[in-house]
């Protein structure tokens, strides 16, 4: 993993732990994580294998991110406040699915570049994966995992919004 990596990892991580507390959700809030991954899957994804089963890992890791994404997505709260501005603030179990799905990935990466990388390809080989399925399977997943959760809370964002009589979301 280089820094690049850790940062992209810890900045998903942080994004949501601050919503914690609650943040105002305005078009930057939905999108910066959105940006981050694209930017990571513009710069790592090249091409997606096909032989043997590797669609089938790149599918059911696209469907955990789906999966966690939408369970954070759908355990945040959003609401508007006595100002009309509208929050999202996650509850905790909207962060531990979210850092499950992080954590995953960031062990994945870590394991594999400090000395797992024998025991992946021996696993690649008894499965019938190409080795470079996985960096795909990973990002595919960390990019469904953040669409999926940003569609829910700017869905649930905008039915606040239009339940408050307010306007366009991140504008007074």
């Amino acid at each position: 993993m280089d820094i690049k990596d850790w940062l992209i990892d810890i900045a998903l991580v942080g994004m949501v732990l601050l919503q914690l507390r609650g943040r105002r959700l305005t078009a930057k809030t939905l999108l910066l994580p959105v940006g981050i991954v694209g930017w990571a899957a513009t710069n790592y994804l090249h091409e997606i294998p096909t032989s043997g089963n590797d669609l089938l890992l790149i599918a059911a890791t696209t469907l955990i991110g789906l999966a966690l994404g939408a369970g954070a997505g759908a355990l945040t709260r959003v609401y508007h406040n006595d100002a009309g501005e509208v929050i999202a603030r996650a509850t905790a179990t909207a962060a531990v699915l979210w850092v499950v799905g992080c954590g995953f990935r960031m062990a994945f990466q870590l394991f594999a570049t400090q000395g797992g990388d024998e025991a992946i390809g021996r696993f690649s080989s008894d499965y019938h994966l190409d080795p470079t399925a996985w960096a795909p399977a990973i990002l595919l997943m960390a990019l469904a995992e953040v669409l999926s959760r940003t569609a829910i809370v700017a869905w649930r964002g905008r039915e606040a919004l239009l339940g408050s009589g307010r306007g366009r979301l991140g504008v007074r």
